[in-house]
């Protein structure tokens, strides 16, 4: 089996049980996992690979919750900058009905790009449009391409406006057509093993846009399989009058009556819950989707975030779809949590380390893994890592290295490793022709929006 041997780095921060923060510190890698961490004189001294990480600090790699990767075709468009999240959607429904199965494979590329540029080695997305050729095979070739540690999210539309919901009726499929599709993706690509690559979840979309009955067919299913279920809840208020006028509850009360509360269960958003519903979510071990930027960005508010980790609510970091965030910059995402409940709650409320928490070990916990998220032996091989003598980092990398890369500018990423493999080096994607993907993208993205287009 390959080796590979870190070594000398300024600090590396393990995120173990003790937190340990180690100077001079390295990794011995055996194929995929690691089996040392310390000191590296303490380690071996040779390996088919040898990365010198001399003024670098070395961290576990971030875990980013929730996407939607296709959304980075419809970034900046002027006719949703200024709307809230249902005329947000209304706007852009008609544009995502023209989607190909070539469009979701090639924005794949550039979100996953940008996520392992800005420090993460594990992502989510939640696909929930299939109109064309589209399918979740699409983006799971990205991830195999790219490099990256994927939970694909087979998402579902079926309540359509004649009946009742917000999408269009041509963006729907019937729920005999998801149920299958789901059996199909779970069947084909699903490895529940340790380190596993691609792990699928079932995430119907939204309490607006499917029925209850989907949404516990879903659950019947993803529990069948041993998958985890996702979907977005409590994200605007319109969505908690949605629920109150449609089923007499409010969100977190109706996924209690769908049964989908749980260790394998995860939501996106929640931003309005009552104290009550925050205890459901902690006592029934649900996690969360925390995505301070796209909240911020659509007006929709701030998610109690501080009340759910004093709860004990299983809390990891997002980045949100592009088209809600701009970006898919996951160290851009960490700064902005930290300083959105800084202003909210004040300036003891979240830590440098309690935000480098969420966004790995916490991440990790909501996707239900053991094996990643912090730097130990046993655990996956990813790591990031970031030259501290650069401009950006200048007057703070000498008193604080971690607080440095939290806090001040984002920066790319200098080294990312997933799966024991280099996929960026000198701050470039090893694995695929970005260039070349960016032009295809932009040409796509032309097209999808053209008015000309349908």
């Amino acid at each position: 089996m390959p080796t590979l041997l870190l070594r000398n780095a300024d600090v590396l921060v393990t995120m173990d049980e003790g937190g340990r923060r180690i100077s001079g510190g390295g990794l011995f890698i055996r194929d995929n996992v690691i089996e040392a961490v310390g000191p590296t004189r303490e380690l071996p001294p040779e390996a088919d690979r040898v990365i010198d990480a001399s003024g670098m600090i070395i961290l576990p790699g971030f875990v980013n919750t929730h996407h939607h990767l296709y959304q980075t075709l419809t970034r900046a468009l002027p006719q949703i900058q200024n709307v809230k999240l249902f005329d947000w959607l209304v706007n852009l429904y008609p544009i995502w009905a023209r989607l190909t199965g070539e469009a979701v494979y090639v924005s794949a590329l550039v979100g996953m790009a940008e996520l392992l540029l800005s420090g993460c080695t594990t992502t989510t997305d939640h696909l929930y449009i299939f109109p064309n050729d589209v399918s979740l095979d699409d983006e799971i070739r990205a991830a195999q391409e790219i490099g990256i540690r994927f939970h694909p999210c087979r998402g579902s539309m079926s309540l359509g406006r004649s009946q009742g919901g917000l999408p269009p009726d041509e963006v729907v499929q019937t729920e005999e057509e998801i149920l299958a599709d789901c059996q199909r993706v779970i069947e084909r690509y699903h490895n529940p093993s340790p380190y596993s690559m691609c792990r699928i979840a079932l995430a119907p979309c939204s309490p607006f846009s499917v029925t209850p009955e989907l949404m516990r067919e879903a659950a019947q299913m993803a529990r069948q399989y041993g998958v985890l279920l996702h979907t977005h809840l409590a994200e605007t208020l319109d969505e908690e009058e949605f629920c109150k006028e449609k089923f007499g509850v409010r969100p977190v009360e109706y996924m209690a009556e769908l049964g989908w509360l749980g260790e394998d269960v995860w939501f996106a958003h929640v931003i309005y819950v009552s104290k009550e519903e925050i205890r459901l979510l902690a006592e029934s071990g649900s996690g969360v989707a925390h995505c301070a930027t796209s909240n911020m960005l659509l007006g929709s508010g701030i998610a109690p975030v501080v009340e759910m980790l004093e709860a004990g609510v299983k809390v990891g970091l997002a980045v949100d779809g592009s088209t809600s965030n701009n970006s898919s910059n996951m160290l851009a995402e960490i700064r902005q949590a930290l300083l959105l409940h800084r202003v909210h709650y004040g300036p003891d409320a979240l830590s440098f380390e309690k935000e480098l928490e969420m966004a790995t070990l916490g991440g990790a916990k909501v996707l239900g893994r053991d094996d990643i998220g912090s730097l130990e032996p046993g655990k996956a091989a990813d790591f990031i890592g970031f030259r501290l003598e650069r401009l950006e980092y200048a007057g703070a990398a000498v008193h604080d290295p971690v607080a440095a890369v939290l806090s001040c500018a984002p920066v790319r990423v200098d080294l990312a490793v997933v799966n024991g493999k280099v996929v960026v080096e000198d701050g470039q994607i090893l694995t695929v022709d970005m260039e070349e993907v960016v032009r295809k993208h932009n040409r796509i993205a032309a097209q999808i929006t053209s008015p000309e287009v349908g």
